[in-house]
């Protein structure tokens, strides 16, 4: 122990960067945690989207992703335009919201500016669209 105090008080500037550092690690883990929404399996949000008649559902991917086929009643709002126009949706913020984009990066930053705006109950497709299509669940093209 007195080893330790000894190489902490000969070492106050490199032990006072490893503190810092724990600090922003720690922190960011936190805000990591807090904005990616929960996971949710494809059939778990076909059961969300079957219990809950009023499930806001968005689609972040691009336009002609989403014109090749997304999940019925989504409707396409690209991260871009989300956070430009996040108020649009101010609405549904009590509404539950599943959100998906091709495997889950996207949705995961979609999930942070919705979570920023007040919304509560966002779900994050674990997997995106291509764990729905593993899991051969339906899609929509109209």
């Amino acid at each position: 122990m007195d080893q330790l105090t000894e190489f902490v008080t000969n070492n106050l500037i490199l032990f006072a960067a490893l503190l810092g550092v724990l600090v922003m690690l720690i922190k960011a883990e936190l805000d990591h945690q807090t904005s990616k929404g929960s996971f949710i399996s494809p059939t778990m949000a076909i059961r969300l989207m079957n219990n809950q008649d009023d499930v806001l559902v968005i689609d972040t991917r691009a336009a002609t992703e989403y014109d090749k086929g997304h999940i019925k009643s989504a409707i396409n709002v690209p991260l871009a335009e989300l956070a430009s126009g996040v108020d649009k949706y101010s609405a549904h913020k009590d509404r539950p919201v599943l959100i998906y984009c091709n495997t889950g990066n996207t949705a995961t930053r979609a999930i942070k500016l919705l979570k920023n705006a007040g919304f509560e109950k966002v779900n994050n497709l674990n997997g995106g669209i291509a764990a729905w299509k593993e899991a051969n669940m339906p899609l929509s093209r109209k």
